[in-house]
């Protein structure tokens, strides 16, 4: 007699490899960029052959066909912030990917006061 398989977890499970595995238990980025959230990333040309054979590898890639945030590609991959950005800095280590570092206004200098004012006139306009 053959019974019908039952299995022990479902789609309320959550995933069944943890983001500490994924990883392959590295839980810091010390001694590497540091991505911020509003950090732009991209890919750069086709990707020929990819070595790492993680899926989630492939899913940033797709991802950033057009350049996306950190953020987003955290909340597309639906992983935590730490996990994407150690995965986003192999793929950036291995020439697929690039960055661009968002401008930080220091709120000092006369420009910077300017672009505020400008962003404000075109909140009010709208």
């Amino acid at each position: 007699m053959t019974r019908k398989r039952e299995y022990w977890y479902d789609e309320a499970a959550g995933p069944l490899v943890r983001p500490y595995a994924i990883v392959r238990g590295r839980t810091s980025n010390a001694d590497r960029r540091d991505l911020d959230v509003i950090t732009v990333v991209g890919r750069i040309g086709q990707v020929a052959q990819l070595r790492r054979t993680e899926p989630e590898y492939a899913a940033i890639l797709h991802a950033c066909e057009i350049p996306i945030s950190v953020a987003e590609v955290a909340a597309a991959l639906q992983l935590p912030l730490l996990v994407t950005k150690i995965l986003l800095n192999d793929l950036i280590d291995d020439g697929l990917l690039e960055f661009r570092e968002p401008l930080h206004l220091d709120g000092n200098s006369r420009s910077d006061l300017d672009l505020m004012r400008a962003v404000l006139d075109g909140i009010r306009k709208s």
